[in-house]
C-alpha cells in the first residue's frame, strides 16, 4: 500500500510539473461521462485550456477512474491529484457544516438553494483553507426524489427498505424513516439493485436516469426533499504555484462554470424526469401524509444539525433565513 501510494504521489507530482513554462493538472472525479457535472468540469478544463494558451491542461479521469469517490478530497490534500471533485455532504463526518445541503426540507427549490449557497460558501472555504485546499465552485444536482417499486403513501411505508445511502444525512434519514441504510457509490447503482443489496434511494432525475433506474424500480416520487452540490477543489500549493495570470484565467473559469452549471442542473431537472416517464416509470406526486412525514423528519434533522455546528450552524441558518 505504501508503495502504491508513493507511486500515485510521483505520478501526480511529474504530471504536475509538466514541460517549461506549462502545467499539467490531474482532476479526479466520481461521475460517468454522461453526468452534466462531468461534462461541465470537461468544458472548464477547455475553457482554462484556451485561456492560457496551453499553460494550463487539466485532464479529467472520470467516473472515478483514478481516485475514488470517498478519497478524492484527501488525494487533492495529499496532492495526490491536483484538483477533483467531491459531493460536498459526503464530507460531513469531517465536519457537520457540510452536510448543510442535504438538510431534508431545508432549501427545496434553486432559488433557495442558491441563497443557502450564499450563506454558507464562507464557512466551507474556511474548512477546505484549513486543510490546504481552494474551491473553485459548486454546482446542484436537481432536487432529490424517492425511488422505489413499493407503494409510498406514508412515512410508515418505508419501514424495513433497504435503503441506498450516500452520506451521513442519508444515513440519518434512512433511521428516522425506518429503512435500512447502505452505503453505495453511484456506478455501483445498478449492481446493488439486481443483486438486492438495495431497493430504494432517494437521488436526483439525474442519477436515476444515468443509471437506467427503470430496469429495478418502477416509481418515482417528486418530494424534491434538497438540492445538494458537488464542489470542484484544487491543492492550494499547485494553484499557487501558477503564475498570477493563470491563476485568474482559472478563477474566470470557475466562476463561468458554475454560473453554467447552475443553469443546466435548471435544465436537467425537467428533462431527466421526462426521461424516466419515456422509459415506463411512474413520476408521482407524493401524498399529503408523505410529505407531512419527511418534513417532521427534516425538522429533526435540521435541529440536529444545529446542535452539532453551533454558533456557526446558527449564523448560516439566520443568513439563509433573512
Amino acid at each position: 500500500m505504501r508503495i502504491v501510494k508513493g507511486l500515485m504521489a510521483g505520478l501526480a507530482l511529474t504530471l504536475g510539473a509538466g514541460t517549461a513554462g506549462a502545467a499539467q493538472w490531474n482532476m479526479a472525479t466520481p461521475y460517468p461521462d454522461a453526468t452534466f457535472h462531468t461534462q461541465n468540469i470537461r468544458q472548464f478544463a477547455e475553457d482554462v485550456r484556451e485561456a492560457t494558451d496551453g499553460d494550463l491542461t487539466i485532464t479529467v479521469h472520470s467516473a472515478g477512474s483514478l481516485i475514488k469517490h470517498p478519497q478524492i478530497k484527501r488525494a487533492v490534500q495529499t496532492m495526490q491529484v491536483q484538483a477533483g471533485e467531491v459531493f460536498i455532504s459526503l464530507l460531513a463526518n469531517e465536519d457537520p457544516i457540510f452536510a448543510v445541503d442535504s438538510i431534508p426540507f431545508l432549501a427545496t427549490s434553486y432559488d433557495d438553494a442558491e441563497r443557502l449557497w450564499e450563506a454558507s460558501r464562507d464557512a466551507i472555504e474556511s474548512r477546505l483553507a484549513d486543510d490546504g485546499i481552494q474551491l473553485l465552485y459548486a454546482v446542484p444536482w436537481p432536487a432529490q426524489g424517492l425511488y422505489t417499486s413499493r407503494e409510498v403513501d406514508g412515512v410508515d411505508d418505508l419501514e424495513g427498505l433497504k435503503f441506498r445511502a450516500y452520506n451521513a444525512t442519508t444515513s440519518r434519514l434512512a433511521e428516522l424513516t425506518g429503512m435500512v441504510p447502505t452505503q453505495v457509490e453511484v456506478p455501483d447503482i445498478p449492481q446493488a439493485f439486481a443483486t438486492g443489496i438495495v431497493e430504494a434511494m432517494i437521488t436526483s432525475p439525474s442519477t436515476g436516469a444515468n443509471s437506467k433506474a427503470w430496469d429495478f424500480v418502477d416509481r418515482f416520487y417528486d418530494i424534491q426533499a434538497w438540492l445538494p452540490k458537488n464542489m470542484i477543489i484544487v491543492n492550494r500549493r499547485a494553484f499557487d504555484a501558477l503564475d498570477e495570470d493563470t491563476r485568474q484565467a482559472v478563477l474566470d473559469a470557475a466562476a463561468e462554470a458554475e454560473k453554467r452549471g447552475w443553469e443546466m442542473s435548471r435544465k436537467e431537472a425537467a428533462a431527466k424526469k421526462a426521461v424516466l416517464e419515456d422509459n415506463g416509470m411512474q413520476v408521482l406526486d407524493p401524498s399529503q401524509g408523505l410529505m407531512d412525514g419527511l418534513t417532521d423528519v427534516g425538522r429533526t434533522m435540521t435541529d440536529e444539525w444545529l446542535e452539532k455546528t453551533g454558533e456557526d450552524g446558527q449564523a448560516i441558518i439566520e443568513a439563509y433565513r433573512q
